[in-house]
């Protein structure tokens, strides 16, 4: 959770919601041929759009940190200590895909034992505790270079860590937390790395660097290892590189033509877990848009791509159109992300933040959004309520049952008389066809602390016109809805450079100016995979740019990482929904097309891409 990429994925690419991740949320249709005899091998092409891999090392920085990056691109070659997701619909972790066993709790909490399988790098190198220390000692030395690292969190909430055994670490914790909240959202940060990579050349010997025994030489090798990753040219070549656990290895890599073949994958015939990979090749091909895709794919040129719904009819109550377009070429599948979407007001903009720090201000804005006629009119079926700060799809346990109410639509479903209701028992009359300030104070009937009389509730969402050609329309619908109750919303689409410089939390003052921030989503699929709130939500977070701040928020957010009990999540989330420090937006599902003689395709929803599930028919 706690990744940039998850606060700019709306912006960074045009189909960035749907690049490479997914969750089979209905099933692929059934509405083309299909073929049943298994071919041996094959190569799979997946149409990669928008962005492609330029960071091959795990451990990322920041300003790397996206998906074409991790989960599809590095994972395929390097597994977590922990994988989360399965070929399907789970957004747990996975052990059987792990090289760890699952981590064994003691002392209340405070210590914690991991048990490496005894699986092997393709050197023949085992996968071992040491390399579990060469990553400890790293996020001690550059933590601040680790996109995953939180001030106080992993490894500022480490007393001490050692290998006990050859394929066993034992940490001890600062205090004693939650196992659900460690696994998922601390030990998830973490990947095993061999001692080819414990270098400080090309031509060192494997563990010549030291990193793995002392956090002191591990800035050398972090300066090398960076550089390295930065070189896309030698990503195919270098023996640095070529040294995986995974499932697959990368044989070729270039960023020249369009489209390109910019990553071929081959099984590890050394791969340790399973499934072992039943293609003989898998490739990446950059398309720059999702429409050459589309084509591609209905010419049989690629095996795999995201479809815009503008491409396809309406959804029906299947979730997928009557008809498939790509017929015989391609079945459908509709997916969904483990994800919520929201626009954040600045509750320290020096005018309207006064006014976004009253709670009845910010339900009146909630029950504005008509999510269902959104559904229909923009999204033409293809979307889910957003209802909280837990993603409202697939089911999960975390969700609470106040997002739950209301058909899914949470605690305040669509209502302009209730909207009305509360602006206008708190001192707002409409004058000029805009609600004004009328009754300025503090009582339960005004308009609130540091609200000055004739303020009007007009401001601008700034959003970026990159992000998915949905937001543009969504957000017109809303700024119309508001309107009927005498909201004025000015819409500000801007660049993603431009967006950039607000995308950070801003002190109080004249130039803390802009009114309301849409960043797209926040997609829970790691490095935290529990939907806790403490990069969103909590004073101070990082990516809780409209500087949100409750005393009550940070103590329920606090007790998810200590407690495991479900109720104590579910007390975080469904005050998270009610007093809602974001104001929530429909999801986006997306459809892909999977070639018609492809199965075995059904990616989670927390992006994990998994081909050596795949194979061909006949």
């Amino acid at each position: 959770m706690r990744v940039w990429k998850h606060g700019l994925h709306g912006i960074i690419v045009a189909v960035v919601a749907a690049l490479a991740l997914f969750i089979t949320a209905c099933g692929s249709s059934n509405n083309s041929a299909t073929s049943s005899v298994k071919v041996k091998g094959g190569v799979a092409t997946y149409a990669q759009l928008g962005v492609i891999p330029d960071w091959i090392w795990p451990y990322i920085p920041a300003s790397y940190d996206e998906t074409s990056n991790t989960q599809v691109f590095q994972w395929l070659m390097y597994r977590p200590l922990y994988m989360f997701g399965n070929n399907g619909n789970s957004v747990s972790v996975n052990y059987a895909l792990s090289p760890a066993r699952p981590p064994v709790y003691s002392d209340g909490g405070k210590t914690v034992v991991i048990s490496l399988r005894g699986w092997k790098w393709s050197d023949g190198e085992s996968v071992d505790a040491q390399d579990v220390i060469f990553w400890l000692n790293m996020m001690k030395a550059e933590k601040d270079n680790f996109a995953g690292y939180a001030p106080g969190l992993l490894p500022d909430n480490l007393v001490s860590y050692s290998a006990t055994g050859p394929n066993q670490v034992t940490l001890h914790l600062n205090r004693a937390y939650s196992s659900y909240w460690f696994t998922y959202n601390q030990l998830a940060e973490i990947t095993p790395m061999p001692a080819a990579w414990d270098v400080t050349s090309l031509t060192a010997s494997p563990g010549s660097g030291g990193c793995s025994s002392s956090v002191a030489r591990c800035h050398a090798v972090y300066k090398f290892l960076a550089t390295q990753a930065t070189d896309s040219s030698t990503y195919a070549t270098s023996r640095i590189w070529g040294t995986v656990d995974g499932p697959w290895r990368l044989s070729g890599f270039r960023l020249s033509g369009n489209p390109r073949t910019n990553a071929v994958f081959v099984p590890n015939r050394e791969y340790s877990g399973s499934p072992k990979p039943q293609l003989s090749e898998f490739k990446l091909v950059y398309y720059v848009n999702d429409q050459a895709a589309y084509q591609a794919l209905k010419a049989r040129k690629v095996d795999v791509t995201f479809l815009a719904i503008s491409d396809l009819p309406k959804a029906t109550g299947t979730g997928l159109p009557a008809t498939n377009p790509l017929r015989p070429s391609a079945t459908l599948q509709r997916v969904s992300q483990y994800s919520i979407y929201y626009y954040q007001p600045n509750f320290n903009n020096p005018t309207l933040g006064a006014v976004f720090r009253q709670l009845y201000v910010r339900q009146a804005l909630q029950y504005l959004e008509n999510q269902a006629g959104m559904d229909a009119t923009v999204f033409r079926g293809y979307a889910v309520p957003g209802s909280g700060g837990v993603p409202d799809t697939p089911p999960n346990q975390w969700e609470p049952a106040a997002q739950l109410a209301n058909g899914g639509l949470g605690p305040y479903p669509y209502s302009t008389a209730k909207a009305v209701s509360l602006l206008t028992s708190h001192g707002w009359q409409e004058v000029g066809g805009v609600m004004t300030c009328r009754r300025p104070g503090r009582t339960p009937t005004d308009c609130g602390a540091g609200i000055a009389r004739n303020q009007k509730l007009a401001f601008t969402i700034d959003w970026g016109t990159g992000s998915l050609s949905t937001d543009g329309p969504m957000l017109a619908a809303y700024k119309a809805d508001a309107a009927r109750a005498g909201i004025e919303i000015s819409l500000d689409g801007k660049s993603f450079s431009a967006l950039l410089g607000e995308s950070s939390p801003c002190k109080p003052g004249p130039k803390c100016t802009w009114g309301a921030l849409y960043l797209g989503e926040w997609i829970f699929d790691g490095p935290g995979f529990e939907p806790t709130g403490e990069q969103l939500f909590q004073t101070g977070a990082f990516s809780n740019y409209g500087s949100y701040s409750s005393p009550t928020e940070d103590k329920l957010i606090n007790e998810t990482h200590t407690s495991s009990s479900l109720a104590v999540f579910h007390k975080y989330a469904a005050y998270t929904a009610s007093q809602l420090p974001y104001i929530w937006l429909p999801s986006e599902d997306a459809v892909w097309g999977v070639a018609s003689n492809l199965h075995g395709v059904h990616i989670s929803p927390i992006y994990d891409l998994l081909p050596e599930y795949w194979y061909f028919t006949k």
